[in-house]
């Protein structure tokens, strides 16, 4: 027997041996145990800061006991003040996507007919979950690689007078494109209509709040931009939105996709309605408190000048980028179009391969078309445009593309350098 013990011992030590135990440092010190090195350039979940790695390490403390329940007010009133809400921020503890389920559930009534902006595959997977609820869907639908007019959303108000919610992702990230949630909030306002925003992979990255943009309902997470854990949903929900919610007959309750069983729950003398994520919040408080420190300003000034240095670099390559126009590239994600006769899953294997770079395929429809550079919270910095410049082309060149790499680069060190200048 002692044999094939000591065997089996030996092949498991060699494979921890190989993947080397000792932590690997990843892009600005976060950690991961793996043979190489890995930069995350991801649509997300992206690199946490090592800020919000030492919250989340914080002891796990009871939920019902006081200094949590304190803190947990606290750090609400911080998350209301970044996301420049009137109303108190709404916390759910599962990831964005199961929270905007939960949205769609909770205020969406047998009677209530929803316009679905659909500009990408985002958009068009909220109408799914809208089917459930609504006593009706409307759709407007683009090609997905371009943005919603206002126009369009404001021409289906005057064909169609009795839609009640309107439906929209800010960033739809499988395509890497902004619509203009801005003025389309205002046309929903002006119609009386409610207005649910996705700002999951924006917020936080770019200058978009509930407030301006007229959101009843705005949805976003720590995930993304604010380069936090990726298990929480932020929301910001007003009167208006509560109240239609307090008056639909179907909205959950006593249900994890509730949003009124949490409403008060960030008050300390309110309970929970289930037992909170309480690292999560650790963790949030820790990315709070870092896009606070620097300045949201601050912020999104480099997830812009990022994605403009990277946008640059990729089309000296001559490449293509995705969006139909740059004015609605987003500064937080670059969709780059998988050239002909390539497939997408080889170059992120030979980026990863080579470079250590992880980047990101698209999803459903636009699988196989794009690939993804992130540029969300850690690595929104200008010098990974360089990295992902670097690995792009690096990887087109193993796959036996003839790509300028060094033009690249120039490129997209020339946009930094004029903005530092």
């Amino acid at each position: 027997m002692s044999e094939p013990r000591t065997g089996r011992h030996k092949a498991e030590h060699e494979k921890w041996a190989d993947i080397r135990l000792a932590p690997r440092i990843q892009a600005r010190g976060t950690i991961m145990a793996t043979k190489e090195p890995i930069i995350t350039l991801s649509a997300g979940p992206v690199a946490a800061y090592p800020g919000v790695m030492r919250a989340l390490s914080r002891p796990i403390g009871y939920d019902y006991d006081r200094h949590f329940l304190e803190f947990y007010e606290a750090v609400n009133r911080k998350v209301t003040q970044a996301l420049r809400s009137n109303s108190p921020a709404l916390l759910l503890h599962c990831e964005p996507a199961p929270g905007l389920e939960a949205a769609a559930a909770s205020l969406i009534g047998p009677d209530d007919v929803v316009l679905n902006l659909a500009s990408g595959v985002y958009g068009k997977g909220f109408g799914y979950w809208s089917a459930r609820y609504n006593k009706e869907l409307v759709e407007i639908e683009v090609p997905y690689n371009e943005a919603i007019d206002p126009a369009q959303v404001e021409a289906a108000f005057k064909k169609r007078p009795d839609i009640k919610i309107v439906s929209v992702v800010h960033h739809d990230t499988p395509s890497g494109t902004i619509n203009p949630v801005k003025e389309i909030g205002q046309i929903v306002r002006k119609h009386n209509a409610l207005m649910l925003v996705d700002a999951v992979s924006s917020w936080g990255g770019m200058d978009i709040h509930p407030e301006e943009s007229c959101a009843d309902i705005f949805v976003t997470g720590p995930g993304k931009c604010l380069g936090g854990a990726p298990g929480l949903t932020i929301m910001a929900v007003n009167d208006r939105a509560w109240k239609h919610m307090e008056a639909n007959p179907k909205a959950p309750r006593a249900s994890v996709l509730s949003l009124l069983d949490w409403k008060e729950a960030w008050r300390q003398d309110k309970p929970f309605p289930f037992t909170p994520s309480v690292a999560e919040v650790n963790g949030l408080d820790g990315a709070i408190d870092l896009y606070l420190a620097e300045g949201p300003e601050a912020v999104w000034k480099r997830h812009a000048l990022t994605a403009k240095a990277c946008r640059a670099g990729i089309k000296a390559m001559g490449l293509s980028l995705w969006a139909a126009r740059e004015e609605i590239a987003s500064p937080t994600c670059t969709a780059v179009r998988v050239p002909d006769g390539l497939k997408d899953d080889d170059i992120l294997a030979a980026a990863r391969s080579l470079y250590g770079v992880v980047f990101s395929s698209g999803r459903g429809d636009t699988k196989g078309k794009l690939i993804r550079i992130g540029h969300m919270g850690l690595v929104a910095e200008p010098i990974y445009a360089v990295v992902a410049v670097t690995a792009f082309g690096g990887a087109l060149k193993k796959l036996g593309r003839k790509v300028d790499v060094g033009a690249g680069v120039a490129a997209a060190t020339a946009v930094i350098d004029q903005a530092r200048a």
